[in-house]
């Protein structure tokens, strides 16, 4: 069955409006409307999330004190995990995955519990999301227990109908606005309550049954900003304070209009590396890299965070328009390949590939493809001095033209300077738009990829000498 189908749909008015919907659920033996949605489009968005028909988030709300677990399904390892429904805190900007929570990409969604530790009468159940595009709009079916049924289960697995072991369906939530309306973008609050001056009922635990929003690609997880359970019992709601950019964030604004944030707010003392040495770099380059990867119709994002994190390993990555570097290895690299690897990143950003759809008979972009091309334009254009991309004698027996990275940059470079000096605007291009195919190689420079990388190993040979030879 199709995701699409799995849910009934509601269509949306114009962006930017308020959504009402009405959805038929039996509370005290009668059918009521319950479900109120609405929406504000990204380009009206602010960190308060300022909806007209559904309040804004609280911060003392019975959630906060409720306990969340995953009953089915895997938490997507760039998001911020089931603690971000309900800490009380926001999501400063569009795309922010550490703030938010979402299932595992490519995945059929899950489900999520919260248990209120003891039966209340519940008034409202609120929940908010923001992403840019198709991950902002919410599908989901919501169940509620007082886990007094004898046949109880409080983790039903997808594939068992929670209504069989003592949950009650209350609603059924399709926030999207047409199948065919690409513009998905913005934030999303949803407000499920009975009308007038009712509760919802007396229940302990509630269970949501979360769906992708798209079977179109593996990005179809909507990022969950907050939870809010509103109990009778309970105080009046607090809104949670609109989080504001505060020291440590530095917001550099381009001609174009585009910010982008660079946040030292967790690691101080790279504050001044930043300032005087990253920042100059990106303020240059960001459009640049922006002209290196055109295509029709294309606008690249301009709101992008360059956030250092200080327990985080590895060295960086991305996520949508928000780039995560771990704090210790640029700390040990500030002289070395910590700018490099920055505009590697932002080289990410202007790809935004997580938003393609593949078109049919289309295939997945290859992640060495992907990585080799954020190289090529890192060691070829940023910092072609450095000759960080060259191929060694002691490299030469392992370097394959999809070995990702540098060296699939050094590939693409030898395929551009023999064959099409536009190559890397045509696979951009492809990739971007959903339709690369193997053939696309075949269709550019009249050779299989596997031809062009056997003769551009051959060439290395032939430049490396023999083996023993210094060059």
């Amino acid at each position: 069955m199709s995701i699409l189908n799995r849910y009934p749909r509601f269509y949306g008015l114009s962006a930017g409006t308020a959504l009402a919907a009405s959805l038929l659920v039996a509370t005290n033996a009668r059918s009521e409307d319950l479900v109120t949605v609405d929406r504000i489009d990204s380009a009206d968005a602010t960190p308060g999330f300022e909806f007209h028909q559904v309040p804004r988030p609280s911060r003392n709300d019975a959630a906060a004190k409720a306990t969340f677990q995953i009953v089915d399904g895997r938490v997507d390892s760039n998001s911020g995990g089931l603690a971000t429904l309900n800490d009380g805190k926001l999501p400063t900007e569009e795309d922010q995955p550490q703030a938010n929570f979402f299932f595992a990409a490519g995945t059929r969604g899950g489900r999520l519990s919260a248990d209120l530790g003891a039966s209340a009468e519940l008034r409202e159940v609120n929940t908010y999301s923001w992403h840019p595009a198709e991950r902002a709009p919410q599908v989901y079916r919501l169940y509620a227990s007082d886990g007094q049924a004898a046949l109880f289960n409080p983790a039903p697995k997808a594939g068992t109908d929670p209504e069989t072991c003592g949950w009650k369906l209350l609603a059924k939530v399709d926030t999207r606005v047409g199948q065919a309306n690409p513009d998905q973008g913005g934030q999303n609050g949803v407000r499920i309550a009975a009308p007038g001056d009712k509760n919802l009922g007396a229940f302990r635990y509630v269970l949501f049954d979360i769906a992708p929003t798209t079977d179109a690609g593996a990005f179809g997880q909507t990022f969950y900003s907050e939870i809010d359970l509103v109990t009778a019992q309970g105080p009046a709601p607090e809104p949670i304070p609109a989080p504001t950019p505060g020291e440590g964030q530095e917001i550099l604004a381009l001609d174009n209009g585009t910010k982008i944030t660079i946040d030292t707010s967790e690691t101080p003392g790279l504050r001044e590396w930043t300032h005087q040495t990253l920042a100059p770099v990106v303020r240059e380059w960001y459009p640049k890299l922006v002209q290196l990867l055109p295509s029709e119709g294309f606008t690249a994002p301009k709101k992008v965070t360059i956030a250092f994190k200080a327990g985080m390993s590895g060295v960086a990555d991305t996520s949508g328009t928000y780039v995560r570097c771990a704090a210790p290895w640029f700390q040990a690299n500030l002289k070395g390949e910590a700018v490099g690897s920055i505009v590697h990143e932002l080289t990410h950003v202007v790809q935004q590939y997580g938003r393609v759809r593949r078109q049919a008979g289309a295939e997945r972009n290859p992640g060495w493809l992907v990585e080799g091309l954020t190289d090529y334009i890192r060691w070829y254009h940023y910092e072609p001095q450095s000759k960080g991309a060259e191929i060694g004698r002691r490299q030469l027996e392992r370097a394959r033209y999809d070995g990702s990275y540098r060296v699939t940059g050094n590939f693409l470079n030898w395929v551009i300077e023999h064959h099409d000096r536009d190559l890397i605007q045509k696979l951009n291009t492809a990739m971007r738009e959903g339709r690369y195919r193997e053939k696309l190689w075949q269709d550019i420079t009249g050779q299989s990829v596997q031809d062009l990388g056997a003769a551009w190993k051959k060439d290395l040979e032939k430049k490396l000498g023999p083996a023993g030879e210094t060059k």
